[in-house]
């Protein structure tokens, strides 16, 4: 069990600021309201009545909140230049203008989506084609327009044009994997995801404890930064309330004594002077620095400036020195002094919160609507001209066009899962060198509160340096769990001992802690009703709780590990974001990158599949393919026969077609309604009087197959069909005309459903 950004903040969290109760995140976008208005109307007539002052203070104010989503002001992403004309790329100001007011706009409601019409409302018409442009570029991106709300299904929208769709298997259901699959299914492309485990989310894990089932997080716990945070506008969408963690964080001696305060603030002083020392250390030793840990910095120049010389000081200098090990799971001796801290530019603003009820409610919102086998552990991937082809445990076998790659790098590390051929000598290498280590924890549910209610940390100093991170940090859940609980958190060497520990033991010392808090204070604290103790180490599912870099390592090798392979098996997760590692909202966004990523490789391999097709109806007549599609319908009714261009049946929305066969009415009706053999085939003049039949055809989804079929007859079925689904009927050339691409979508999806057939392969029940 692993936690990516179980932190109660980022690198050096502050602990003494104002406390604040609780957070409710719609507040962040009060002031975006205020200016924007609610209604679409109200937003177009302010618009037409704003001063220039007021115009110039608004895009500064929405430059900024593109600032706050990792944007640049006044400047191009290196993604959006080729989308541009040269002469506007050279002078993009109002392109940039036109995108900012585009992502302020969806954060001002991002529980519903922001279609381009909408946007143009709002934009002088001379600026459609930079609106167009933008909003296509910001809704592929996974930047707006993305979540777990009603009006964001696992599906693609209703007016989404129809195109063939490759098919994707996403390996991993934790957050990467889901927010990558459900986008995939957005777009409109055909999505299976495997999992080891038997449940979803992968490193966030909500478990339930005690008689009141109160929410435990044995996994990624606290969202880190509000302002901007993906998992901020799922929590909106769902309107699931957020609870600030508050600052203060008193410590204490194993006695029970508070840590004084004069000693605490020196000491918090000295950490903080200690680092900035590091920075510039590392400036002056340039390249040097590379070889050198942070660790070894840091004590050279405790070292060198005299600090913490004494036994108290040390051991408070310490509790911070385990707090930054527990913000990198990985010990201070394995961490990069030129490169540890490489992603603090990122850093998301706002408070640091708690999610109501449990992360797991996002887990599963992010799961609706998607395809997921369970207890699925993959042992290798092949990759290949063919597609891919995944072999789990039990020697099943899954195959599609396209994969993506979402397990830890703890799992990659392990070289558990064989790839074939093997990953490129880069990547192999980028593994190797960035750093994956432990947290762990002790969680408990008691029958009462009986530490302050006024916090939600609390700490505990160590008398062993080696120790340092043992049971030296608790957060209390009690404003968010529905129960009283409290979890000790285990960092730096700590972490990789506390695994060798009997779970009783280890309990054992975390009451003996608590005792010696509370017990001085006249405080009996009792026996917890359920206790629980993660291992992530030696899950085999993670290997660990997040990524680091290591000494040797650095932020280029986040980006190395993102890199495709021949636009064919992708990567996804924490350790494949450079500006978010060691983060949920890191892992999750990584998750919408490679969906975007995907969907250009599968368009381009649309393009390429429709050049083979061409040469092919050169060859054979296009009046043959839909004989062909027919021959072996996937529903039959009566008169009615059905195709559909899904690979798995739990699409109802996929598209397909329904073919009518009706008998002239000159002729007697035949006994044989099915017509097999191509128009111009010479048959039998016996024969010739069950060829006097025709077709008609119309597009529909498996979902209003359903319902047709549930019809009395076929005089029922045909009057559904024309009456309440408003379907137009065509004869065979305009079929083959206004719906090509549909047909073509069709014969791909038979032939993915193929490639998972067979005696080891994964066969779709029907």
């Amino acid at each position: 069990m692993s936690s990516v950004s179980a932190s109660s903040s980022a690198r050096r969290p502050p602990r003494r600021a104002a406390s604040v109760a609780s957070y409710d995140e719609s507040l962040v976008d009060a002031e975006l309201e205020s200016y924007l208005g609610n209604e679409r109307s109200r937003r177009i007539k302010r618009l037409r009545r704003l001063s220039a002052d007021e115009r110039q203070r608004e895009t500064e104010t929405e430059a900024l909140i593109a600032l706050s989503l990792g944007f640049p002001i006044d400047e191009l992403l290196p993604a959006e230049r080729p989308l541009l004309p040269p002469f506007v790329a050279a002078a993009p100001n109002d392109y940039i203008v036109v995108r900012n007011h585009i992502l302020a706009s969806w954060r001002a409601d991002p529980r519903v989506p922001l279609p381009r019409a909408r946007v143009q409302e709002t934009v002088a018409a001379t600026y459609d084609h930079l609106v167009a442009v933008a909003h296509g570029y910001l809704a592929r991106e996974g930047h707006i327009n993305f979540g777990v709300s009603a009006a964001f299904p696992a599906a693609p929208p209703p007016d989404a044009p129809q195109r063939p769709a490759a098919s994707v298997l996403v390996v991993g259901a934790g957050l990467a994997g889901l927010a990558a699959a459900r986008q995939l299914l957005r777009f409109g492309l055909r999505v299976l995801v495997l999992e080891g485990r038997a449940r979803p989310g992968g490193r966030v894990y909500t478990s339930r404890l005690g008689e009141d089932q109160a929410a435990v997080e044995l996994g990624g716990s606290v969202i880190t930064g509000i302002h901007a945070n993906p998992l901020g506008v799922l929590a909106r969408q769902l309107g699931i309330p957020l609870h600030k963690v508050r600052d203060r964080c008193p410590l204490y001696h194993h006695d029970g004594q508070a840590v004084d305060t004069k000693l605490d603030r020196s000491m918090d002083l000295v950490f903080n002077k200690l680092l900035e020392h590091a920075t510039r250390l590392r400036e002056y030793l340039k390249a040097s620095a590379e070889k050198i840990s942070l660790g070894e910095g840091i004590e050279r120049l405790r070292r060198l400036y005299k600090v913490a010389t004494s036994d108290e000081e040390r051991e408070v200098l310490d509790w911070h020195l385990a707090n930054l090990e527990f913000s990198n799971a990985g010990c201070l001796s394995d961490l990069s002094l030129a490169h540890w801290d490489q992603d603090d530019q990122y850093e998301m603003g706002g408070d640091h919160c708690f999610l109501a009820g449990g992360n797991s409610r996002l887990v599963h919102a992010l799961c609706d609507g998607v395809p997921v086998l369970y207890e699925k552990t993959v042992k290798q991937i092949e990759h290949g001209e063919d597609g891919v082809s995944i072999t789990v445990e039990g020697d099943q076998v899954f195959k599609a066009d396209m994969a993506l790659c979402t397990v830890p790098l703890g799992v990659l590390k392990s070289r558990s899962i064989m790839f074939e051929p093997e990953l490129p000598e880069r990547k192999l290498e980028a593994i190797q060198r960035l750093g994956f280590g432990l947290l762990n924890k002790v969680a408990m549910v008691f029958p009462h509160v009986f530490w302050d209610e006024e916090i939600d940390t609390f700490g505990c100093v160590n008398k062993e340096r080696s120790k340092r991170g043992e049971f030296f940090l608790f957060y209390s859940y009690h404003t968010v769990s529905g129960g009283p609980v409290l979890i000790a958190l285990v960092a730096g060497e700590a972490a990789l001992e506390f695994e060798k520990v009997d779970p009783a033991v280890a309990l054992h010392r975390v009451l003996g802690i608590l005792k010696g808090i509370y017990g001085p204070k006249g405080v009996t604290v009792p026996d917890p009703i359920q206790s629980c103790c993660t291992s992530w180490g030696s899950d085999p599912l993670c290997a660990g709780s997040y990524s680091h870099i290591r000494v040797g390592s650095s932020g280029a090798d986040y980006d190395i590990l993102a890199e495709s392979v021949n636009d064919q098996l992708f990567f996804a997760g924490e350790a494949t974001n450079r500006a978010y590692p060691a983060t949920m909202h890191g892992a999750l966004l990584s998750g919408l990158r490679e969906a975007s990523k995907i969907l250009c490789a599968s368009e381009n391999r649309v393009n390429s599949d429709y050049k083979k097709y061409a040469l092919q109806k050169s060859i054979r007549p296009v009046d043959g393919v839909l004989d062909d599609l027919f021959m072996e319908p996937d529903l039959e009714c009566g008169r009615f026969s059905f195709v559909f261009s899904f690979i798995t049946p739990e699409e109802q929305q996929a598209p397909g077609l329904v073919r009518i066969t009706l008998e002239k009415h000159l002729f007697p009706p035949s006994k044989k309604r099915k017509v097999k053999g191509k128009k111009n085939d010479q048959e039998p003049a016996a024969e010739k009087i069950d060829q006097q039949v025709f077709h008609l055809y119309a597009t529909v989804s498996q979902e209003q197959a359903t319902e047709l079929m549930a019809s009395e007859d076929d005089k029922s079925r045909i009057a559904f069909l024309c009456k309440d689904l408003g379907a137009k009927l065509m004869g065979y050339d305009s079929t083959c005309n206004v719906v090509s691409s549909l047909i073509s979508g069709i014969l791909r999806a038979r032939k993915a459903r193929k490639r998972l057939e067979g005696s080891k392969n994964f066969k779709l029940p029907l």
